[in-house]
């Protein structure tokens, strides 16, 4: 289903591929195979479109680590301290690599830890968009595969 509107719908899927990188509970992924099999726009487009949006929604992630000693501990924090404490031994233990991970449902913490590291921004911008371009290309494959199978 979509707005019948391209530029509209590429919106939805921006907000929505944000909002999916983010603590908050949202999903890109109905959105995105939506406008796939309506072809609302040339595949590319969207799977650039999802992509940016779902890094720069990491980037907030990485901006809250940045600034985690000084908000953590307040009752609105999304995080608890194990949760915490469990990102940042996994980040301790697979380093910068383990950002290639953050399209996996741990990878808010894991770009959230990489802003509490202090890791070089151009560093995390250039895997984190490597794994959310990558997990989009797969998932717009698995999409094409569905469609042509069902539909």
């Amino acid at each position: 289903m979509t707005t019948g509107h391209p530029l509209a719908d590429l919106a939805i899927l921006f907000l929505a591929a944000f909002g999916a990188a983010t603590i908050l509970p949202f999903q890109s992924e109905i959105v995105f195979a939506a406008l796939q099999s309506a072809g609302t726009a040339p595949l590319w487009v969207i799977i650039a479109v999802a992509s940016v949006g779902n890094t720069l929604g990491s980037v907030v992630n990485y901006v809250m680590g940045l600034g985690i000693e000084r908000l953590k501990g307040r009752r609105w924090f999304p995080a608890s301290e194990a949760q915490l404490a469990r990102a940042q031994d996994w980040y301790s233990r697979w380093g910068i690599w383990s950002l290639l991970l953050s399209w996996a449902p741990l990878g808010d913490a894991i770009t959230v830890a990489a802003g509490i590291f202090r890791t070089r921004f151009a560093v995390f911008l250039i895997l984190v968009a490597i794994a959310k371009t990558g997990r989009y290309i797969v998932f717009a494959g698995l999409v094409d595969g569905a469609i042509r199978t069902f539909g």
